[in-house]
């Protein structure tokens, strides 16, 4: 009977399915956009269909948009933290690490922008698609600072890899899109992915590699002070500075 208490303190399976599909949804991300930026057209081979080569980028990106949505669903739906529906639409509209969290909204509505007008595509001007589509490259980058934000656990040795490779990945098939470019957009496609890699690393290291974080990433006070009455054997979701719990 005395476990009981202890098996209710501790985290719920909707906080680990949150983490889980947070970073399955990374990786999904940063397939399509690899795939996207490369030119998956431009790839196909002639044993490997144009067609084949095109349904691996759409399905990957549904495949994407479906981890996100359970994402948001779960981390709805625990208890540990009010975020509603509306704060996972509406950016910056949560208390709860609203900066953060609103970064995830940005990207979970670019993604709804993508297939929204997908479905409606042949209603829209090329251009007005084309435009969206773009646009929703920004997602990615957005996307990745909402996880090292947020996301308390960012620290993890094996996270952190995990996040250098899709980086990597990332850069490296932006690099090979630029060499295709003229000098103009080879010159500011390159100082733009400098400054995007030095903001990242700096913030990484002054903000999710810093110790008490997950208070400083804005989680609201009566949060706080009901995580400092926790005891000192209590679950990750009450620790007292917020190290374990990303919401």
């Amino acid at each position: 009977m005395t476990v009981l208490p202890a098996l209710a303190a501790g985290p719920s399976p909707l906080w680990y399915t949150t983490r889980a599909t947070g970073v399955v949804a990374l990786i999904l991300l940063t397939g399509t956009v690899v795939l996207g930026v490369t030119g998956v057209f431009r790839l196909a081979a002639p044993n490997w269909p144009r067609v084949i080569t095109a349904g691996l980028h759409r399905n990957i990106s549904l495949l994407a948009l479906a981890f996100v949505i359970v994402h948001v669903l779960t981390a709805v739906l625990d208890s540990y933290v009010h975020i509603t529906l509306l704060n996972a639409i509406i950016p910056f509209s949560s208390d709860y690490r609203r900066l953060w969290l609103g970064l995830g909204a940005v990207a979970f509505d670019l993604l709804l922008a993508v297939l929204l007008t997908s479905l409606v595509r042949d209603r829209l001007p090329q251009r007005a698609w084309r435009a969206v589509h773009y646009l929703s490259y920004a997602c990615w980058p957005i996307a990745l600072w909402h996880g090292l934000g947020t996301g308390t656990d960012s620290k993890l040795p094996w996270l952190l890899l995990l996040t250098a490779v899709c980086v990597l990945a990332v850069l490296i098939a932006v690099w090979y899109r630029l060499s295709l470019a003229g000098p103009g957009q080879r010159l500011a496609g390159r100082v733009a992915i400098a400054a995007l890699v030095a903001a990242t690393l700096v913030f990484t290291f002054v903000g999710p590699l810093q110790p008490g974080w997950a208070r400083r990433a804005g989680p609201p006070p009566s949060l706080l002070s009901s995580a400092a009455g926790g005891s000192a054997g209590s679950s990750p979701q009450a620790s007292a500075d917020g190290t374990e719990h990303t919401g």
